[in-house]
């Protein structure tokens, strides 16, 4: 095992993957980001571009900063290409998918530290059948992963303890604030976050508040976004496929029931910012 991480690999470049990039090679790591779809992996470049130019623009980094940020990420659809000391998906929140990739990046990368941006899925589950379920662990990057400063580093039951505090220091250097989690349904974060979005929802539902009342008022007592404009910011698909994993993973409990409203969005097609509407339009 690799006791210093110099090299990072990023598989999925979608949002998160691209984020996740860019906090790595702003920290001076050399990263790659592999997607299957080349068209995935210049939309990621160009969001990192556009990223770096808004912190130009603020004087937060220099232009040459920018272009040598930029000059340590590399971009591949060719999983053979993926080779480095730690390895973060952020794939599609699956369970058979990101076993099955994490089953080719082990044979690829048979010392590497292996990690899940996963939401929900447990970290154990994720890990079963790997020949080094000691080297994978949780690393949970919130939403936009390069401003957001809260990363939760979760445990599965074989992860050692070594790897834990390894990777808790090198998302420290990154610039972030990690917190150590158990594997358990939701982590913190995500379990904590439920009550915020399906209470909402309820109120909704029963009409006893509209979605930009309920916004204004919870934005009026303090938080920074009411939750249908998070939810729309996040997707709404992402969303609740969140909430639907934790309300099975807590043997349907009621507190974690999915809302109707937000379920007819996603089979709409009404994901929120990304596809134009949601809960607002955009």
């Amino acid at each position: 095992m690799n006791v210093e991480i110099k090299t990072i690999g990023v598989a999925g470049a979608g949002t998160m993957g691209s984020g996740i990039a860019q906090v790595f090679a702003q920290a001076g790591y050399t990263v790659s980001i592999y997607d299957q779809i080349p068209a995935m992996l210049q939309k990621a470049k160009s969001g990192i571009e556009s990223n770096l130019a808004i912190l130009v623009s603020k004087t937060k980094i220099t232009e040459a900063e920018a272009d040598s940020i930029l000059g340590k990420i590399s971009f591949t659809s060719d999983i053979e290409n993926v080779k480095a000391d730690f390895i973060i998906e952020a794939i599609i929140e699956n369970l058979k998918a990101k076993q099955e990739l994490f089953k080719e990046l082990s044979i690829l990368n048979p010392e590497s530290i292996l990690a899940t941006n996963t939401s929900t899925i447990p970290v154990t589950q994720i890990a079963f059948g790997l020949p080094h379920p000691e080297r994978v662990i949780g690393v949970h990057f919130f939403n936009p992963a390069q401003i957001m400063k809260l990363v939760e580093i979760i445990s599965g039951i074989e992860t050692t303890d070594e790897i834990a505090q390894l990777v808790y220091n090198m998302i420290q250097k990154c610039g972030k604030s990690p917190i150590k989690a158990k594997d358990a349904p939701g982590f913190i974060v995500n379990r904590v976050a439920r009550p915020f979005y399906t209470e909402s929802q309820k109120l909704v539902e029963e009409q006893v508040a509209s979605v930009e009342d309920l916004d204004l008022l919870l934005e009026s007592a303090g938080f920074k976004m009411g939750p249908f404009k998070l939810m729309d910011l996040i997707g709404n698909d992402v969303n609740f496929s969140v909430t639907k994993s934790l309300f099975e993973q807590f043997y349907y409990e009621s507190r974690f029931r999915p809302s109707r409203i937000q379920e007819q969005l996603v089979s709409g097609g009404l994901l929120g910012r990304k596809s134009g509407r949601g809960f607002y339009k955009y």
